[in-house]
């Protein structure tokens, strides 16, 4: 029996490990507050919250959620993200930790202002 592939985001989380469920939607409600005016839907099998162009992803893992808001976005947070771990564009956050609520707010709200203010492309390089 073969697998279909979610087409909404209510599919995806339904699709996700249990244990991912509620980090998922909490972290949406997060990032709904930082962009109220952005649009949810799914690219590349995952959600993305779309303003202009993606401000930012997400997805699901075995162990993890990864939160993508892009590496320029992380940056002026380096300082407070010692504790996770990061990839170029991403933070993993492990389902056994809460979602650290407030910090992700206020990298989404950066990441907002910037493709706001200096039209900032999706990725860097």
């Amino acid at each position: 029996m073969t697998k279909t592939k979610p087409t909404t985001v209510d599919e995806y989380i339904d699709s996700t490990p249990f244990e991912a469920r509620g980090h998922l939607l909490e972290l949406i409600d997060v990032l709904k507050e930082a962009a109220p005016n952005a649009t949810i839907a799914l690219k590349w099998g995952q959600p993305v919250f779309e303003e202009k162009r993606i401000l930012f992803s997400l997805s699901a893992y075995r162990n993890h959620i990864n939160f993508m808001p892009t590496g320029q976005s992380l940056k002026p947070f380096l300082s407070e993200l010692a504790d996770f771990k990061l990839g170029e564009h991403t933070i993993q956050l492990p389902y056994n930790e809460p979602i650290p609520a407030d910090l992700i707010r206020r990298i989404a709200e950066h990441r907002v202002w910037d493709v706001r203010e200096n039209d900032a492309k999706w990725m860097y390089r």
